[in-house]
């Protein structure tokens, strides 16, 4: 149904289009292009009229033929200072060893939980229910060394929903004043990401908060198909690499109504990553919603088919960016950004190919991971740097097929600027401030323009 609506509304668009060619020709070839490019995102992901109740409720019915799992009655005592960690695996191993069970955590209480693996595959039905606070040992040297990366991390799940009104708190702020970004006397050393999905498939979380985790807030890694509903992610705006939700190696990933504030970037999408669907997104404080970093250590980096729709940003050092460092190869490709507002935001439309985040000088090099087929579209609000749009791309793997669709971005203080080097692209509609530096007369566009027109005539 929605492919046959994407169709139609593509069909009205080019009527509409052939009407208006006699005072915008070119202009209207390249939006066709465009649409071309980028017409199949409605195809690939969730249905998101999907009744939530039915999959979340799991007190529908009362308990029904649920096996309740309380990590009470498996020793837990809650008071946020006894070491919890067992009663947790005990009910684990139980829970996940019986169909339909609930893995529950109850509210008003607290439990100190240390670094824990929860391993599937585990019986059908299973559901992790968080209404308690989890809480990590606050300090760095009493940390387990054989997960220096790791706090809680679920792996080889398959159609497992976690959800709850808890909160799981990293009690980061010793990790924070540990941190040589807060230092540079300090030495760089990993943290703890609070919670992992990892290698599992047909994953939901709705409900949860993360809080002052000791790095990465949630992580979903090598994982297929997996929506994140009303999520709240909390960090003070100096905690470093606190991103909020990270997804890396993973596909067809939804997140929906989350709202994060955070010390590093709100959503970071990194390598192996593609049909990522973000929608009503609220961001900050924090670094912005990026792709990236990719291309690190000469890397390959491959990030395809991003859609953010709908999303508010305010006080954030970066709005809608893209960083790759200089000498890795892949690309990024087929992303789109629309319906977004921004407040008092630092370089709020960004792609950055010289992305350099190290205590040494990074050298200078010709490869680069490739970025196109980007397009920014229904884009307002104020930035607080003098440059609204940077386009900083290689010389020798220029950024191309860059669109700006109604984009329209003003100074609090000064007149907003619009940076260009090696970008090349497309002005749809009313845009502001100008960007002609992003204008292309690529030939090899033109080309595909007309065999466009020429398919869509027969």
């Amino acid at each position: 149904m929605v492919k046959t609506n994407t169709k139609i509304i593509f069909i009205l668009f080019f009527v509409f289009l052939l009407e208006s060619l006699g005072s915008a020709h070119d202009g209207g070839k390249i939006n066709i292009l465009e649409e071309e490019i980028l017409s199949d995102f409605d195809d690939i992901f969730y249905n998101e009229d999907e009744d939530e109740d039915e999959i979340f409720d799991v007190w529908r019915n009362g308990r029904g033929n649920k096996n309740l799992v309380n990590v009470d009655t498996c020793g837990a005592v809650g008071d946020g200072t006894s070491d919890d960690t067992k009663a947790f695996e005990d009910a684990w191993k139980e829970a996940c060893s019986k169909r339909r069970s609930v893995f529950m955590v109850p509210s008003g209480r607290t439990y100190l939980v240390n670094a824990t693996k929860f391993n599937g595959p585990c019986a059908n039905g299973l559901i992790i229910q968080i209404d308690g606070t989890i809480v990590a040992p606050s300090d760095p040297e009493n940390w387990d060394p054989k997960s220096p990366k790791a706090w809680l991390v679920f792996s080889n799940l398959t159609g497992v929903t976690f959800q709850g009104n808890g909160i799981i708190d990293g009690s980061g702020s010793k990790w924070w004043e540990a941190s040589c970004k807060k230092n540079k006397s300090n030495a760089c050393k990993s943290a703890p990401r609070a919670l992992t999905i990892d290698l599992s498939s047909g994953i939901r979380v709705k409900g949860l908060t993360f809080q002052n985790s000791q790095q990465m807030h949630f992580v979903i890694s090598r994982s297929n198909s997996v929506r994140v509903n009303g999520v709240k992610v909390s960090s003070p705006g100096d905690s470093p690499n606190t991103d909020g939700i990270h997804i890396s190696e993973s596909t067809n990933v939804v997140l929906q109504d989350c709202k994060i504030g955070t010390g590093d970037d709100c959503i970071s999408i990194v390598n192996a990553s593609s049909n990522i669907k973000m929608k009503n997104i609220y961001c900050g404080p924090g670094h912005g919603i990026s792709i990236g970093s990719l291309g690190k250590d000469e890397s390959i980096g491959v990030v395809n088919r991003v859609v953010l729709d709908t999303a508010y940003l305010k006080g954030t050092t970066n709005g809608l960016r893209i960083k790759t460092w200089q000498g890795g190869s892949g690309y990024v490709r087929t992303v789109r950004f629309q319906n977004v507002q921004m407040e008092d935001v630092s370089n709020p439309i960004i792609i950055d190919q010289f992305y350099c985040d190290s205590q040494k000088p990074c050298q200078n090099q010709t490869s680069a991971v490739e970025i196109s087929e980007v397009l920014y579209r229904n884009v307002s609000g104020t930035t607080k740097s003098k440059k609204a749009m940077k386009f900083a791309c290689s010389d020798t793997v220029p950024c191309s097929h860059i669109t700006l669709d109604n984009v329209n971005l003003e100074a609090r203080d000064g007149t907003a600027e619009v940076y260009c080097n090696s970008a090349t692209g497309i002005i749809a509609g009313y845009v502001h401030p100008e960007a002609e530096c992003l204008n292309s007369n690529d030939k090899k566009i033109e080309q595909e323009i007309e065999e466009c027109n020429v398919h869509d005539e027969l």
